[in-house]
């Protein structure tokens, strides 16, 4: 047989049957999906189709609703939702969950949070799945050796109907990472690095799988950063190879098996890896030692460089395209070419998201806070990726870390990653952000995003404008 990538076996393995002739990229299949994770956001349309044609759910148990993206964070705890229109979509989504038999984890739920952060410390995925969902952040569970996805509101329902996809097959890039990351960089700053590098549609057609002994040693949690913000550089899926990481990630996951089961699907998922002679349609390669410390100073996650650096100038770009993007970003921003990143100031620091919100981002941030203040004039928040990941932070004093910084904690949510709550910025507000999409408008309307890691996010609302994590306390 030919050597196959690990995306072809697993998409050979869930696929129903072919609808062409073709066996290659863009060859289109009917794609048996084995989970999906529901919102209040996306999904109302797919139920409303469902019950329109008088459709059940083929399968209940294998879709996991959350709400997650139109609820508040603050600090006290109400199922009240302060805008009417959140308010509809979280009753119908309460309603279609109940209607179809599909478990909901509500605003209130012990375990609500995002639910890119909640899936994986549910053991609700597992390696060689394919998870299709209606975010496309849904990349992330890559990194446990599942293939994920984005689809519409139409895919939603097709799924609830069928348990299927059609799918058109991508084609494969291998990302290879060499090396150990220096002291102060982080996986947030390899992904960032990457999409920079190859561009906010670099990956687009492509399955990306990242390899190599710099992925292999990095923490299965890190690993989820990197799958999540792929998908930034336009990829249609993403997988890593599962190891002895994630086996131990999984082990103590409530809803992965147990016992003779456990044993049997271990050595199964001790399988899923690229065969050694397999081809790649593309391949890129970084070296860890290369990358440093990266913000974004654009509207796009690939207008980024590290913070040593200095906003373009368009008018060295040569493309007349690239030259007007560079433009309309740099005046969105109010930034001058030339200008040192990290004499770009602050007011919002913001630590949260599906991207980096996890017990080990906090715990970082918290690192860098540790005995300090936030300067004067920021207003710092944290958002828990989970109620579970808050409960942990509060067991280890993160939270008061957090707070004696100056920082407001606060309950689970997308909250500022994108402005649908009442978490968003004021015209003109610029924030320090951990989350992964800086687009006009994302965190608010006329706010200015500037991405990077938690602890990137925590030296730059100690100093109040944009800094190097590892030169903080040495600043002149």
């Amino acid at each position: 047989m030919q050597p196959r990538t690990l995306y072809d076996k697993i998409v050979d393995a869930h696929t129903v049957r072919r609808l062409d002739d073709r066996t290659g990229p863009g060859a289109e299949i009917l794609l048996y999906v084995d989970r999906t994770v529901l919102n209040e956001y996306t999904s109302p349309q797919a139920f409303s189709g469902l019950r329109a044609r008088g459709r059940p759910v083929w399968r209940p148990s294998a879709a996991l609703g959350i709400v997650d993206h139109v609820n508040p964070t603050a600090a006290a705890r109400v199922a009240a939702m302060p805008d009417p229109g959140a308010a509809r979509q979280v009753a119908y989504f309460a309603e279609n969950c109940r209607d179809f038999g599909i478990e909901l984890l509500d605003v209130l739920h012990p375990l609500q949070g995002i639910e890119h952060v909640v899936a994986p410390e549910l053991g609700f995925v597992l390696p060689g799945m394919v998870i299709g969902a209606g975010d496309s952040h849904t990349t992330t569970y890559g990194a446990l050796g599942a293939l994920g996805f984005g689809i519409g509101t139409s895919d939603i329902e097709h799924y609830l109907a069928t348990q299927t996809l059609m799918y058109r097959r991508q084609r494969t890039m291998r990302v290879t990472l060499d090396g150990t990351l220096p002291a102060g960089v982080t996986s947030k700053d390899v992904v960032m690095d990457l999409i920079r590098r190859i561009g906010a549609d670099g990956a687009a057609g492509f399955a990306v799988e990242f390899a190599g002994d710099g992925i292999a040693a990095l923490p299965v949690e890190a690993r989820m950063t990197i799958c999540n913000m792929a998908v930034e550089c336009g990829a249609r899926g993403v997988v890593m190879a599962p190891d002895a990481a994630v086996l131990a990630y999984l082990g103590d996951k409530p809803r992965a098996p147990a016992g003779a089961l456990w044993e049997a699907a271990t050595a199964r998922w001790r399988t899923l890896q690229s065969d050694p002679d397999a081809v790649f349609d593309r391949e890129v390669h970084l070296s860890a030692a290369d990358i440093e410390p990266m913000i974004t100073w654009g509207t796009s996650p690939d207008q980024a460089g590290p913070i040593g650096g200095r906003v373009p100038d368009p008018g060295a770009e040569p493309d007349p395209g690239r030259r007007r993007d560079l433009a309309r970003a740099i005046a969105y921003m109010d930034l001058t070419p030339g200008l040192a990143l990290a004499a770009i100031p602050i007011q919002r620091a913001f630590i949260g998201s599906c991207t980096n919100a996890r017990l080990s981002d906090l715990r970082e941030a918290a690192t860098v806070l540790r005995g300090r203040r936030i300067a004067e004039g920021v207003r710092g928040m944290v958002v828990p990726g989970s109620s579970s990941v808050r409960r942990a932070a509060e067991a280890e004093g993160l939270d008061r870390i957090f707070i004696q910084a100056g920082f407001e904690w606060r309950q689970s949510g997308c909250s500022l990653c994108l402005a649908m709550n009442d978490d968003v910025l004021a015209p003109g507000e610029r924030c320090a952000s951990s989350t992964n999409r800086n687009f006009e408008g994302r965190q608010g309307a006329g706010g200015r995003t500037h991405l990077m890691s938690p602890a990137m996010v925590a030296a730059a609302a100690i100093a109040g404008h944009l800094t190097d994590v590892r030169h903080l306390g040495t600043e002149a």
